[in-house]
């Protein structure tokens, strides 16, 4: 392969990541430039020759700005997407056999699943992988996926959403139900009969935001009930909800691993896996992705049953 051939295939890479980071940088080619590690002009010159490559407008233009994606554009875009994460995946391939037990595993998750979860995995792998860079991000489901199908991230981690993105493999992890909490002496804990939803209606509730660690089942128990419950605060994670309980505004309900787990035992907790249905917390991969060894350890080590042959075997359904 000559010099000239080898540069201008680069140079077309070059050109694919010019046009993804625009669109990620919402059309803010400084930004492109600073992503990229280059200048504005080289930004620029990357997608006019592309455009011209190929003879079509990727891009709106207003002047010399670029304001949005043309019908070709848009239809170009997840097709740069696909290229550009299978070139990454190749690198992937390279690397899984040159250096087995070193390099770098990006985990997404929601808060609950990183807080509670996730960390005896993770305390696990480190000790069975030192050499692997191991970089969690937290988000909500959605960010969790988008991460996913960006390639920022290998795995995923959540409970709702990702079971709606048919880019992704998603498989179940582990089952879990609700706990209602209150603070110590509460009227609640004088029950000697499990707790109805009618009785937790009468009091202000304190519980998950929409989209967040099966909201929805809360939602459509109440619902189905034909009950109003008067949601008075809303939380990303069960620790802002057990702060607001504490100060007694009102009952919480939480992922029951949150109180599993929790460490200063200030507040009580009562099962509410019978007013609630079970949740299915599961691990998602996107289609197509290359794993190294060490991310399917890292799966096998968060849930024993998610063995490489069961992934694998998803994979190429």
């Amino acid at each position: 392969m000559g010099a000239t051939s080898l540069k201008s295939r680069l140079m077309n890479f070059q050109q694919l990541r010019s046009v993804r980071e625009a669109v990620r940088c919402h059309f803010n080619l400084t930004e492109v430039a600073t992503m990229l590690h280059t200048s504005q002009p080289g930004v620029s010159r990357q997608i006019r020759e592309l455009e011209e490559e190929l003879g079509i407008e990727v891009f709106v233009r207003n002047g010399k700005r670029l304001t949005g994606l043309t019908p070709p554009g848009v239809t170009l875009l997840p097709i740069v997407e696909k290229i550009l994460l299978d070139v990454e995946s190749l690198r992937r391939v390279g690397e899984d056999f040159s250096t087995e037990l070193s390099g770098k595993l990006s985990v997404a998750a929601t808060h609950s699943q990183a807080r509670y979860a996730l960390p005896h995995a993770v305390k696990d792998f480190r000790q069975l992988f030192p050499q692997v860079s191991l970089h969690l991000h937290q988000g909500s489901p959605r960010q969790v996926a988008e991460m996913l199908l960006s390639g920022e991230a290998d795995i995923g981690v959540a409970t709702e959403a990702l079971a709606h993105y048919p880019q992704l493999i998603t498989l179940p992890c582990y089952r879990w139900t609700h706990s209602v909490v209150v603070p110590p002496g509460h009227a609640l804990l004088q029950q000697t009969e499990p707790i109805t939803l009618a009785q937790l209606a009468q009091y202000p509730i304190i519980t998950y935001e929409q989209g967040y660690t099966g909201r929805s089942h809360i939602d459509e128990a109440f619902a189905q009930a034909g009950l109003q419950p008067d949601v008075v605060l809303t939380a990303m994670d069960a620790d802002v909800i057990k702060t607001y309980v504490e100060l007694e505004m009102g009952v919480g309900i939480v992922a029951s691993i949150a109180m599993e787990n929790d460490r200063e035992g200030q507040l009580k907790a009562i099962d509410a896996g019978h007013l609630f249905e079970i949740n299915q917390t599961r691990l998602a991969i996107r289609r197509g992705a290359w794993l190294r060894g060490f991310a399917y350890r890292f799966i096998e080590i968060f849930a024993p049953s998610l063995t490489r042959a069961e992934i694998e075997k998803e994979i190429d359904l």
